[in-house]
């Protein structure tokens, strides 16, 4: 796992859990600090024992500039959060976040949308207009702070062929009325909007996983919406990413066991 910062990662946990319920004794699975610079010289000096990569922030987009190779999802979302190492030094760029955020709002019970909200213009809101496409949103609402900023999200909405309306000011703006509410914000970046007057109960998705409960989903657990955390956005990608990696499927039950116990022991004081 690379990234920057990178000590806060529960992604070990998955992954770890994972290979011992599969198997794979020799393998292993490391958080590394890793900045966008250099990104490249880490992934060039990677050896023929490398199955993978998986990426978080600030990574996701860079990491399409060093991959041979990108698959269709990732080049339309335009992040990738996954560097799949092959023979011969070959590096295929995917993006898991899509099946995570899918998957993690159909166990919350959406099986369709109407109207969305997106928090955020960044590599995980990219994956979030792909994921809402596939519920048939395909024109959600994206709330920014600087709309100036927004040119990557317009460029993956354009490949996606879907046409978010995007609107600046947060977090002082309001939420509009949705079926969903998907926040790509990092920590504390929406803790501004926890007044929020819910005019509806829209299914809340914070993919903030650590603290949590955030003050967003405070609120909304408050108001009674349905509201997931980025935990499970967190187990869908990474179960993508082990089988992206081992060519095996992922043992999905050990890996959510073994992320609440360690998700618990954090919470515990002492």
């Amino acid at each position: 796992m690379l990234g920057s910062p990178i000590r806060h990662s529960l992604s070990p946990t998955l992954h770890r859990a994972a290979y011992a319920a599969l198997g794979l004794s020799g393998w292993r699975y490391d958080a590394v600090d890793c900045d966008e610079a250099a990104l490249a010289t880490f992934v060039e000096q990677r050896g023929p024992e490398w199955a993978g990569l998986s990426l978080t922030m600030p990574l996701k987009r860079v990491a399409l500039t060093v991959a041979d190779e990108i698959s269709p999802l990732a080049r339309a979302v335009g992040a990738a959060n996954t560097l799949v190492l092959g023979p011969g030094a070959h590096r295929r760029a995917e993006n898991t976040d899509v099946a995570g955020i899918l998957a993690a709002l159909r166990e919350a019970g959406l099986e369709r949308v109407g109207a969305a909200v997106i928090l955020g213009a960044g590599g995980t809101a990219q994956a979030a207009l792909a994921a809402l496409s596939e519920l048939g949103e395909r024109a959600p609402t994206v709330l920014v702070r600087n709309p100036a900023a927004t040119a990557d999200l317009r460029a993956a909405a354009d490949r996606l062929g879907v046409q978010p309306v995007i609107s600046g000011g947060l977090p002082a703006v309001g939420l509009p009325e949705a079926d969903v509410v998907v926040s790509t914000l990092p920590p504390g970046a929406a803790d501004a909007l926890s007044p929020q007057q819910w005019a509806t109960r829209p299914v809340v998705l914070d993919v903030v996983y650590t603290p949590w409960p955030t003050a967003l989903a405070v609120s909304a657990i408050g108001a009674g919406c349905r509201t997931v955390s980025g935990l499970a956005v967190l187990v869908h990608q990474a179960v993508a990413q082990v089988e992206l990696m081992t060519g095996r499927r992922a043992p999905i039950a050990p890996m959510r066991a073994a992320l609440d116990a360690a998700v618990r022991s954090r919470s515990t004081p002492g």
